[in-house]
């Protein structure tokens, strides 16, 4: 798993550094070298990486630390409060409110695993006690409905759609509408996989997100494409209101990276 080795490598590091007789500016490089290494191995962006090592850099003044009895602790917590940044958007993530009638629509890429993340939700949310339903707005794959329908049936969720509408965002407005009218707590939209480069379906992606209002807006990602993430979710997130990432596929690739 990319999280567990990546995890691995940077842990080796900083014991590596406990073990130095010396604390100064060639341990600190190698430190950082270790790492950033670590990180360009899983696929993390290259200017993210830069810019980590840039920031412990400046945060760490070896003149000060000659004179600390904890040059290690001190070090060692520039490290981690930056890697920590490397995945703090800085916000609350958004959460529905039970009592509320919450619209979630789910995009991403073709074969990203959105049907099973939409159910994985749903499961969670229900468990929370929340009355929660579950409408497949896919109408480009074959067999789409029939996986969702399935899925729903085994978790218990009540969900929509239709074998004879052939258009995404009736089904998906006539979705929402049912479930809105019979006081739903919670609203997963499925939609079609997508990619960048398919004009036809980010219009009817924009056409969805305009019909149902989604309260959040959920880019569902592999996690094995890495560093093609990048412009993916930029073109997604240029389309519709982009709130939450769900990323899958990371317990059998060492790319995940990308994800950041």
């Amino acid at each position: 798993m990319v999280l567990n080795e990546l995890g691995a490598r940077i842990n080796g590091a900083l014991q590596a550094l406990s073990k130095e007789p010396v604390i100064d500016e060639k341990a600190v490089d190698a430190l950082l070298r270790e790492i950033c290494g670590a990180l360009l191995e899983s696929d993390v962006n290259v200017q993210l990486v830069q810019k980590m090592r840039q920031n412990v850099k400046s945060r760490i003044n070896m003149d000060e630390l000659a004179s600390s009895t904890n040059k290690r602790k001190v070090i060692q917590t520039a490290v981690f409060e930056e890697l920590c940044s490397l995945v703090d958007p800085g916000v609350q993530p958004w959460t529905p409110q039970k009592g509320k009638q919450n619209v979630v629509m789910f995009v991403g890429l073709q074969g990203s695993g959105k049907t099973t993340s939409c159910t994985k939700l749903a499961t969670y949310y229900k468990r929370k006690g929340m009355k929660v339903g579950l409408v497949c707005a896919d109408t480009f794959r074959a067999g789409a409905f029939d996986q969702l329908k399935q899925n729903a049936a085994r978790a218990h969720i009540p969900y929509y759609g239709s074998y004879s509408e052939t258009d995404p965002v009736q089904i998906a407005l006539d979705g929402v509408a049912q479930f809105k009218k019979n006081k739903f707590d919670l609203i997963i939209v499925d939609t079609s996989g997508r990619h960048k480069q398919e004009a036809e379906l980010f219009e009817e992606m924009e056409q969805i997100a305009k019909a149902t209002k989604p309260n959040n807006t959920i880019f569902v990602m592999d996690g094995t494409i890495g560093q093609a993430a990048d412009a993916q979710a930029r073109a997604f997130k240029e389309s519709v209101d982009i709130g939450s990432i769900i990323i899958t596929k990371m317990d059998g690739h060492a790319k995940g990276g990308g994800a950041i």
